[in-house]
């Protein structure tokens, strides 16, 4: 029935670099949904009817997070961009019960349109939401020094045109070995196309091609730049 419920769903394609709609929905279909948690699937759901439901994290990238995520056993982490909480969530239920997640955005009202299900998955505990802009609070974190290279595991999935600033911050906030992930980098295949990008993208097409071109030349990052979903980038710090 879950299956079935998904089939009638349209494809994100608008989001996935996949063009070839059948061989995105086998990859969904074989490998994604039948090992997506159940209250993954659900938030999903809840989220479906949104008008910025596209917002959401992809999950097929959501997958190879959730990898990761097992691997590092992050006790301290940070989440910049929240919506409906997908990616919030696939956090909560991948670290351990005394795992920690900064949960930043100033959309209150979309963030609890998935707080029940994150209730009802019994990970609320694991989650301080705070309702701000990020920068702010990211330099509140940082005062003192105090919290230099304790986080061992950030997500950014928020205003595109801040990412270098989120990216300068967490720098100073991940340990050493700690990962960071950013969404969106890929911004729907419009990085590799000319300048008739559609308008409503052209401001933050360009600040991501700008944050890649920083990425790929930063030497404090071990990174990967992965075609998941929208695109995400992966950087391990090294120093």
């Amino acid at each position: 029935m879950e299956m079935e419920n998904h089939k009638n769903h349209p494809l994100p394609l608008s989001k996935g670099l996949l063009r070839t709609e059948d061989l995105y929905r086998y990859i969904l279909e074989t490998s994604v949904y039948p090992r997506e948690a159940e209250p993954l699937k659900e938030i999903r759901d809840v989220t479906f009817g949104h008008p910025q439901a596209i917002m959401s994290t992809a999950p097929d990238a959501g997958q190879l997070i959730a990898i990761l995520l097992k691997l590092l056993n992050p006790k301290k982490t940070i989440e910049i961009g929240v919506y409906t909480g997908y990616s919030l969530l696939l956090t909560a239920v991948n670290i351990p019960d005394d795992g920690q997640i900064i949960a930043i955005d100033p959309d209150r009202e979309a963030y609890e349109i998935g707080l029940p299900v994150i209730q009802k998955a019994r990970v609320d505990h694991k989650i301080k939401f705070i309702e701000s802009k990020a920068l702010a609070v990211l330099d509140k974190i940082l005062e003192n020094g105090e919290n230099e290279g304790q986080f061992d595991y950030a997500y950014v999935d928020a205003d595109k045109r801040n990412y270098w600033n989120y990216h300068e911050r967490l720098m100073k906030l991940l340990k050493v070995g700690g990962v960071g992930v950013y969404d969106n980098t890929l911004y729907g295949g419009t990085v590799a196309m000319s300048e008739q990008t559609p308008e409503p993208m052209t401001a933050e097409r360009k600040a991501i091609l700008e944050f890649n071109k920083a990425l790929a030349a930063d030497p404090r990052v071990q990174l990967s730049h992965v075609p998941l979903g929208d695109g995400i980038s992966i950087c391990r710090r090294i120093y």
